[in-house]
């Protein structure tokens, strides 16, 4: 058994991945997502340093890696699987089914929520999915209780026979704090799976049953002592009190020491938003006139409230119900709640710059292929870097991972009978294509949809830090897997008409992605795979090419037609917009550019 160490600096997501080694996970899966990618990348090191006997797996998807995870508790192994909210939706259907059928080992969920958002296409509450798969969830307020609760919850998983959802938000994730490595918990657990086909496989009147034993389990953990609130000033007085959860909690216990109140304003932190305890709900209403209630990002606590009266929050719109409570908001909040006046300094922002494609990125190439093939398409596309291509309007539709293929598909059936059919091209990644695209893609074989499927292919899941994909054939702890051939895919969907180019070779992608138009307006879905590294990933590898130094002519009248079509941020508007320059310190020396200046000013060096 290995022994606590002295603290450590820990990014949650860190931290995170510290308390299921310490705790005997078995099994860790996931699939990545910002804010959570970093908590299977840290389990793979951590558990390599600590020669820990784990299974350690990204998945092709957050659903896949739900259903590996809960196969393993099945078994009686302790178990997670991580990902981020949206993900979870990917997941809600083996979700809500595990929990009528329980767990035999310990099973943590862990979904990561980004109230902002930041890097998401929504900014839903995990608690929501929590109460409606009717599991408890835990919403730690930093790395260091993010950590503690990964015991908490295998401890409540295994007491209860039930998942336990840990729901970290992105001011935890990727936030650092000084935690104590504690004492590794030896994998003593061996598996074994018991067969209970009336539980394990249920039909709906054995359901029936389940769902009730689940109504009685809430109960019973509505009164677990283990995961109480905390009253954090007990010795404050008050017929006020506030109550919040998750990370507003941190802000919140700042807020109220600096407006003084520590003595006067009774403070609670609930932990386990759901179920709310039910002594809590009973001592709260009974001993104060009024309450506050902070959290991110939906009313959960509230909604478990009866008397709204005295209820102070988001569904009577004293909290904002949009966004993340920042400090000063909280601030702000309390000091009106406690009727005390306070200044609230105004933080002034830089303006942010807009977000757009590496320098040298295949992705910018290949947009701009697509422009030059289809000028007047519709370019449905995907959730990745690539929807970036919105700045070099190539990009019409982003929707959630996979939904580039369907919703070509939609635009298709939709202009079908018309005299005057628009071309259609998707854009969807390598990695969003194995997770999400394939079921899509055979549907549009299947129905003959008239499109153009560009998958770009960057050998790698980028936005999220570069982790495998099924492609790679390299595991989450680097060991050799056996590679799925994306071609030898493609044609099994059934796809006639399959390309391979090069998006660095400008013209000669051109002309690929033509020739997947025209064929696509007669004779149905067409495929092209544009294949070039990430960037970023080869630096990484120590991998760069030689670059091709450029410069910029006399010749360039300054019309903008690179900056507004190519969008490269190696080139810049010098001279008041009169003349485009290259960036030495940004250009990667890709070249593509060389072939896009339509008067020929950009040249070799």
């Amino acid at each position: 058994m290995k022994k606590a160490g002295k603290q450590v600096l820990m990014m949650g997501n860190e931290a995170i991945a510290r308390g299921l080694i310490e705790n005997g996970c078995s099994m860790a899966t996931a699939y990545p997502g910002t804010p959570a990618s970093e908590i299977l990348a840290a389990v793979a090191d951590t558990g390599k340093q600590l020669d820990a006997r784990m299974h350690i797996q990204w998945a092709v998807n957050e659903k896949v890696a739900f259903e590996i995870a809960y196969a393993g508790c099945q078994a009686g192994l302790r178990t997670a699987v991580s990902m981020k909210q949206v993900g979870l939706n990917v997941a809600s259907d083996p979700l809500m089914s595990a929990a009528y059928m329980g767990t035999a080992g310990g099973f943590v969920i862990i979904s990561a929520d980004d109230p902002g958002p930041h890097s998401s296409q929504t900014e839903q509450d995990s608690r929501m999915m929590a109460m409606m798969a009717k599991i408890p969830v835990l919403d730690p307020d930093s790395p260091r209780q993010a950590k503690e609760m990964v015991s908490i919850a295998y401890r409540l998983s295994e007491t209860f026979n039930t998942p336990v959802m840990l729901r970290p938000t992105t001011r935890v994730c990727h936030s650092r704090q000084d935690v104590r490595p504690g004492t590794i918990r030896p994998l003593e657990v061996k598996p074994d799976f018991k067969k209970d086909p009336s539980r394990w496989a249920a039909t709906p009147k054995f359901r029936y049953q389940l769902h009730l034993a689940l109504e009685e389990k809430l109960a019973r953990i509505a009164d677990h002592k283990a995961t109480d609130p905390i009253w954090q000033n007990p010795k404050a007085n008050g017929r006020r009190a506030v109550v919040s959860s998750g990370v507003a909690t941190a802000y919140t216990v700042e807020a109220i020491k600096a407006l003084q109140l520590w003595r006067d304003l009774p403070f609670y932190q609930v932990r386990q938003p759901f179920p709310l305890h039910t002594a809590f709900i009973r001592h709260l209403l009974e001993t104060y006139d009024d309450v506050l209630v902070l959290e991110e990002t939906t009313a959960i606590i509230e909604m478990q409230l009866a008397d709204r009266s005295r209820i102070k929050g988001k569904i009577n719109g004293v909290v904002p119900r949009v966004g993340e409570l920042l400090p000063e908001t909280i601030t702000a909040l309390l000091a009106a709640f406690a009727g005390v006046s306070t200044q609230i300094p105004s933080l002034a922002q830089a303006p942010g710059r807009r977000p757009t494609l590496c320098a040298g990125c295949p992705h910018r190439a290949s947009f701009y292929a697509i422009k030059r093939a289809a000028p007047r398409g519709i370019y449905t596309s995907d959730i990745g870097c690539y929807t970036l291509g919105l700045n070099l309007k190539a990009v019409d539709t982003v929707l959630c991972m996979g939904a580039a293929i369907s919703q070509a598909a939609g635009f298709y059936h939709a202009y079908k009978h018309e005299e005057k059919r628009p071309d259609i091209v998707a854009t969807i990644g390598d990695s969003t294509f194995f997770h999400a695209g394939v079921p899509a893609l055979i549907d549009a074989v299947n129905q003959n949809v008239r499109m153009v499927l560009v998958i770009l292919d960057n050998r790698t899941t980028a936005m999220t830090g570069s982790q495998p994909t099924p492609a790679t054939g390299k595991s989450a702890t680097g060991e050799t897997l056996v590679k799925v051939d994306m071609e030898t895919l493609v044609k099994g969907c059934g796809v006639n008409f399959l390309e391979i180019g090069d998006p660095y070779d400008t013209n000669g992608f051109i002309a690929m992605v033509k020739a997947a138009v025209a064929y696509s307006r007669s004779d149905g879905p067409a495929v092209v795979i544009a294949r070039h590294p990430c960037i970023i990933d080869l630096a990484r590898q120590g991998k760069t090419a030689d670059p091709i130094e450029v410069m910029v002519t006399g010749d360039c009248d300054g019309c903008g037609f690179c900056h507004q079509h190519f969008e490269c941020p190696g080139l810049v508007a010098v001279d008041d917009g009169q003349r485009t320059a290259v960036d030495a310190l940004v250009c990667n020396g890709c070249g593509v550019c060389l072939d896009v200046c339509p008067k020929g000013a950009i040249q070799r060096a």
